[in-house]
């Protein structure tokens, strides 16, 4: 029996992307709730595990082995995913405020960031220290600093468990690369006091080993650049000084009404805040029935009872209570690949406790490497022979990718008449018309994209920019907007807080542009669409494909890939950080980079039809070819691992089709890569070509002479 595509009705909103919420996701991807629809708020792409940080920082993993990519968990989930932090909620309206975008409602939401550290309120700290929370800040720091050559100082603040860890894998890391200088580990009382005699011994025992210095009750009085500075006067030489002291709660939360103890939001047995719609976990919690200390055990163990009240409190059913173990199997890594162990008071050491914790990490990890990929519709057993054909190998893209083919557009064009009215120039390949008002030329265009993320803010300011290439390409400068919008089947109070976060941030774009929507058309359908109708005004004769000359400098302003990095996201195979980048670069308006291109003869947006297929129109009209240099050609980061791993979007082969002297295979094949709000490909004079790029250069560092224009006409050669 068909399955109906049912409306949304709540919105569930995670804020941060902690372990907790992760293995929520992917246990929500596995068993949705019908009309729930998720969101998540994070920062950015990724989640750091926090248990395999000692390892990474050892050299034992690469630092993507630390990340649980949140694009492809999101994707798996059927969540949208907000990569910008959150700074505030706003619980009587049920809004969490997110810098740069319209506040996200929601019905019932969920905290779990994880803490920072207090150590920037030590003096100096804040501009000469790193504090390992949060984690990937400090990641990041760290493989920098370990990449130098130099020989190297070190120190760690606090001696607890983390800080010995910490120390422990930053020497170990040093003394291997041959760059060890020093190492110091500095707390204000002993060290290791919160753990067994026999387990502090192994691990005093482990930082001899490793020559670390101890400076046991100690005071920091200041951090300097490469010094510590204690009370009694003493100058401890580090060149990079972390702190793994102080845990301290995201300051947006202590500025909330929520109910807190020291910073850390309150919950009740049942991972509630004083707001029963909202729930918190994880280490940004104080748990009011049985208060624990800070480890991720406690963020995992929450993770069944969330889930399974989250989806109560909209279904209705009975809550279940939290209830943490009185301890913890502890796994402290030594440095080297051995580690001490602790539970009960019982202490066991070795490098097979090191394989024990490495087994155990992994194998949390595996949850979001191995996610289940994207899986074809299943055709009934009767259908057209040649229906399978028409279905394709793969899911259709959104974006430009679900263009239908430029041979099929040009075909139904051509049987158009030709155009009855005198103020009327229709320009042959160019997406837009000019309009003739007395002496003033309006150009119009009009676009729309079909959804390839579930971010409808993101999409609405995509599809702004996309619908703008056409109205710069052609030199004019923006008039006014009306706006298409097709929302999927959503509850009426849904449908507002959507329709009002595409018009705002579709609002924005247009305003700085020049412009305002003035009205527009809305409709429900399967999924959600945008599109906008745009004027622009030219007081001189438009720039159109026309007007390429042999010898000109062909200039394209943005890397290719954009349709082969949302294939790959589609199919769960793509980096989240380079899905980032290409939702980064398709959001960027190009106002500032078409007016340098004021001089340019010939000129298009790169869009549907890949870079070669959009070049080829300038050579049609202009009566020119083309010869492309091809490791010219700007190209978006992870876009040539993802071509040799064959991952296509689904109007490639159209594409392919547009110039069909050119061999398709191998890494040039992004160049008939269908770009959604796509780079202008221009057509520069030879002599103002390098002044041109120069000025392009500082609004678009990626832009590019790429070639140049012959006298062949429609012949494109790729060198």
């Amino acid at each position: 029996m068909h399955q109906p595509n049912l409306p949304k009705t709540k919105d569930v909103v995670f804020v941060g992307g902690g372990h907790t919420h992760a293995l929520v996701l992917r246990k929500w991807g596995m068993r949705p709730l019908a009309g729930a629809r998720l969101t998540v708020i994070n920062p950015g792409p990724t989640a750091p595990y926090s248990g395999m940080l000692p390892g990474f920082v050892a050299g034992h993993y690469d630092r993507d082995a630390l990340d649980i990519d949140l694009v492809r968990l999101c994707r798996f989930a059927g969540a949208r995913l907000i990569m910008a932090p959150a700074d505030a909620i706003d619980t009587a309206a049920h809004r969490i405020h997110v810098p740069g975008r319209p506040p996200v409602a929601y019905d019932l939401a969920s905290i779990n960031i994880g803490i920072t550290s207090a150590m920037p309120e030590l003096p100096g700290f804040a501009e000469h220290g790193i504090p390992a929370k949060p984690l990937g800040r400090f990641a990041a720091r760290w493989e920098a600093f370990r990449a130098q050559s130099e020989t190297a100082h070190v120190a760690v603040i606090g001696g607890g468990v983390a800080g010995v860890e910490l120390i422990l894998a930053m020497a170990h890391a040093l003394h291997k690369q041959g760059n060890f200088a020093s190492a110091t580990l500095i707390d204000r009382s002993d060290i290791l006091s919160d753990t067994s005699t026999k387990t502090r011994a192994r691990l005093l025992q482990a930082l001899q080993a490793h020559r670390v210095t101890i400076a046991d009750r100690s005071h920091v009085s200041a951090v300097e650049d490469r010094f510590v500075i204690l009370a009694d006067g003493r100058s401890i030489r580090s060149d990079f000084t972390t702190g793994a002291a102080g845990a301290k709660a995201q300051g947006w939360i202590g500025a909330s009404d929520l109910t807190q103890q020291d910073g850390f939001l309150l919950v009740d047995a049942h991972l509630q805040t004083s707001d029963t719609d909202v729930f918190a976990a994880g280490d940004c919690v104080a748990l009011t029935p049985s208060p624990r200390p800070k480890a991720g055990v406690y963020a995992v163990r929450q993770a069944p009872v969330l889930y399974h009240n989250l989806r109560a409190k909209l279904t209705g059913d009975p809550l279940r209570a939290y209830k943490p173990q009185k301890d913890y199997l502890k796994l402290i890594s030594l440095g080297d690949t051995a580690a001490v162990g602790e539970r009960f008071g019982h202490s066991f050491s070795g490098p097979l406790i090191w394989r024990w914790k490495d087994h155990i990490d992994q194998t949390f990890m595996d949850q979001f490497r191995d996610l289940p990929q994207m899986e074809q519709p299943t055709l009934p057993a009767e259908h057209t022979a040649d229906l399978p054909a028409a279905l394709g190998d793969k899911p259709l893209c959104g974006g430009c990718g679900a263009k239908l083919g430029g041979q099929a557009l040009r075909d139904a064009l051509c049987e158009l008449p030709a155009t009855q009215r005198s103020d009327v120039t229709a320009l042959n390949g160019d997406d837009a018309a000019v309009l003739h008002m007395g002496g003033q030329k309006q150009v119009i265009s009009t676009d729309h994209l079909r959804t390839f993320t579930e971010d409808p803010v993101v999409m609405a300011r995509i599809a702004a920019v996309h619908a703008l290439g056409d109205i710069w390409a052609m030199g004019a400068e923006l008039q006014a907007a009306t706006a298409t919008v097709i929302l999927p089947k959503l509850s009426a109070a849904l449908q507002q807080r959507t329709l009002s976060e595409i018009m705002q941030a579709a609002g924005e774009i247009f305003r700085d542009a020049g412009a305002d929507i003035v009205g527009g058309h809305s409709s429900q359908g399967d999924e959600l669409t945008i599109g906008f109708t745009v004027t622009g005004l030219c007081n001189h004769p438009p720039i159109t494909l026309a007007g390429a000359e042999a010898g000109d400098a062909i200039i394209l302003t943005k890397p290719l890939g954009t349709g082969i990095i949302m294939a790959g996201e589609m199919a769960g195979v793509v980096n989240g950080a380079h899905v980032q980048t290409a939702l980064s670069q398709m959001s960027h308006p190009q106002a500032e980079v078409a007016a340098c291109l004021s001089s340019a003869k010939a000129m298009t947006d790169v869009t549907g039809f890949g870079l070669l297929g959009h070049l080829m129109g300038i050579c049609r009209e202009s009566g020119v070819g083309a010869d492309v240099t091809f490791n010219a050609v700007p190209v978006l980061p992870g876009v040539t691992d993802l071509v040799h791993s064959g991952v296509r979007s689904s109007l490639f082969q159209d594409n392919a089709a547009l110039v069909p002297n050119l061999a398709t295979g191998g890494s040039q094949d992004v160049l008939f890569d269908p770009q959604t709000a796509g780079g202008l490909l221009a057509a520069v004079d030879p002599t103002q070509a390098d002044t041109v790029l120069k000025a392009l250069k500082s609004v678009a560092p990626e832009a590019a002479i790429i070639g140049h224009f012959t006298g062949t006409p429609n012949a494109i050669t790729v060198n």
